[in-house]
């Protein structure tokens, strides 16, 4: 073996011991690479340390599979890539995907199991060979660790965005869905929330799905603050023992005592949200002869403590050109009705809370102020701009906007405030005045907190429609499905929320999307540039290597 043998020899084994030393130390250290400028598939601290607490195998089955279109195509990548980042953190996250509609001979009888699990299939254009057809998709996983199971929403199909936005906003949302479920099907320790009564609050019937929903989060409990009249002290401490407090829809005054307990129960630190009519109307109460019926104010006796917190209700409500219809019975059948007094939200996007959802569908909403004092205010929903408030009292008419709606009344300046998000140190309603109760010691300036309030009671009777159950959760009319439990869900878990889980949702991800128009107008250009001018510069250089070859070999 000559000197020159022995020298490629050592650097061969040099190559070997340097693979090895690297594949060694991959295996005891790893570590992955985020080179996307907006970090896409970088996990936040929460995500990760959500991830990290599994001590048990977590599947998740996602259902986005098959050939799509280009943009369905990337959805399914990168929920593809950013699991990928789940399981690089914890092995024992396990994700598989299917094609419902892969085997014929059984894609009915999946598909009807999806569908009865409320995991509809979204209907999409493709064009193959000249023909234009509808294809299922189904953005959906499930999240499965033993015998509990959790749906994942993998599509965002919010109201007047197109396919690409949607796209894009989906995948914003891709890690907030995937570490929410996560939390559901893992959670342990859960906070617990009153659902307060007594004061003619909305039957569970019409809120029955907002709290079914809030049960995987959170232990619910009813709470009726007169339950121990005689022992206010008692009732305040139990109150107490619950993180917060939701009053739906309250009919019925409250009495001072009563308005003391929920006013210390703030200042203590405890979390609140009011879902509050202050107008007195229903659509029941137009199913008469004349169908027509009276909106009187209704004095909830809560003025002082809203002002107090820096908000208004006003006594009146929100007509809004952006709305949905109701049906009325003709001898043929139901037929729409425009119907100004359901105004359907498109969201700010100013906030974790209303990031990234479709329409709220709102019934009877009343305007409000706010009020300047040190807290911090947020806008959460908001009338648009087509929209004006009226006072009340004032006689309602199911037929009143059939005769025409004249729009130069809707001037483009409405943006009524219906949803508003309140933080900070709250003062006492009750300062410098007698307090009704004696028993316990007063508090006349509050803790650090947060409370919602929203002045339409009905947001969270979302499944019904004219008190008629919705098909699918889907209006009929505007074929939309509403974000009214998602934006309640997110309200909850914004107040509640220690972990960081609901900040996830501000996440901001941008996708690089064609332009479509200035693909269309630079057609020729783009082919030439792309597909012409690498061809001229395959043939310079054959004709370049054919010149030299010939100039050195003479041939």
């Amino acid at each position: 073996m000559n000197v020159h043998q022995k020298k490629n020899l050592q650097q061969l084994l040099f190559v070997l011991v340097g693979l090895v030393l690297v594949n060694l130390l991959a295996y005891f250290y790893f570590e992955r690479f985020d080179l996307t400028a907006d970090q896409r598939y970088t996990l936040s601290k929460t995500s990760i340390a959500i991830a990290k607490k599994i001590d048990s195998p977590v599947y998740i089955d996602v259902y986005l599979d098959g050939e799509f279109p280009a943009e369905f195509k990337r959805l399914e990548t990168e929920t593809r890539q950013l699991l990928e980042e789940y399981h690089a953190h914890n092995s024992k996250i396990i994700f598989l995907f299917t094609n419902p509609l892969a085997d014929a001979s059984k894609s009915d009888q999946f598909v009807a199991e999806l569908n009865n699990l409320g995991m509809a299939p979204t209907n999409i254009n493709s064009t193959k060979n000249g023909k234009k057809s509808l294809i299922p998709v189904f953005p959906w996983a499930i999240a499965r660790r033993g015998d509990k199971a959790v749906k994942i929403p993998l599509l965002v199909n919010n109201f007047g965005n197109s396919a690409d936005e949607n796209i894009d906003k989906s995948v914003q949302m891709l890690e907030f869905s995937i570490t929410d479920a996560l939390t559901k099907i893992t959670l342990k320790d859960k906070k617990k929330i009153a659902i307060l009564k007594g004061n003619g609050e909305i039957s569970e019937k019409y809120m029955g799905d907002f709290l079914m929903n809030l049960k995987e989060y959170y232990r619910l409990g009813e709470f009726n603050l007169d339950s121990l009249k005689t022992d206010e002290a008692k009732t305040l401490e139990n109150l107490k023992r619950f993180d917060l407090a939701i009053i739906a829809k309250p009919t019925e005054a409250f009495s001072d005592s009563e308005k003391y307990i929920l006013d210390q129960y703030i200042m203590g630190g405890g979390k609140t949200m009011w879902l509050i009519d202050k107008v007195s109307i229903d659509l029941d109460s137009l199913h008469n002869e004349q169908q027509t019926a009276m909106a009187y104010p209704r004095d909830l006796q809560l003025d002082d403590l809203f002002f107090s917190y820096g908000v208004r209700i006003n006594y009146g409500l929100v007509q809004d050109l952006l709305s949905t219809p109701i049906t009325a019975q003709t001898p043929n059948g139901d037929i729409p009705i425009d119907w100004l007094y359901s105004p359907i939200i498109k969201s700010r996007d100013n906030h974790p809370i209303n990031k990234n959802l479709n329409l709220v569908k709102l019934e009877f909403a009343n305007p409000m102020d706010t009020l300047k004092n040190g807290i911090r205010k947020t806008v959460l929903l908001q009338s648009s701009a087509q929209s004006k408030a009226i006072g009340a009292p004032v006689t309602i008419g199911l037929n009143q906007f059939m005769e025409g709606i004249d729009e130069a009344e809707y001037d483009g300046k409405g943006n009524q405030i219906v949803g508003l998000l309140l933080e900070g140190a709250f003062t006492s309603a009750f300062k410098d005045r007698v307090k009704p109760v004696k028993s316990f010691k007063a508090t006349d300036t509050g803790v650090k907190n947060k409370m919602i309030v929203i002045s339409d009671g009905d947001i969270v009777n979302y499944l019904y429609v004219n008190k008629k159950p919705l098909n699918n959760t889907i209006d009929q009319w505007t074929q939309q499905v509403y974000s009214n439990k998602e934006f309640l869900l997110n309200s909850v878990n914004y107040l509640l929320d220690d972990s960081g889980l609901i900040t996830i949702r501000s996440k901001d991800i941008s996708l690089p999307l064609l332009n479509e128009k200035k693909v269309a107008a630079e057609y020729t250009y783009t082919q030439l540039l792309t597909v012409g001018l690498p061809l001229v510069i395959l043939a310079l250089f054959g004709v370049l290597l054919t010149f030299l070859r010939k100039r050195r070999f003479g041939r």
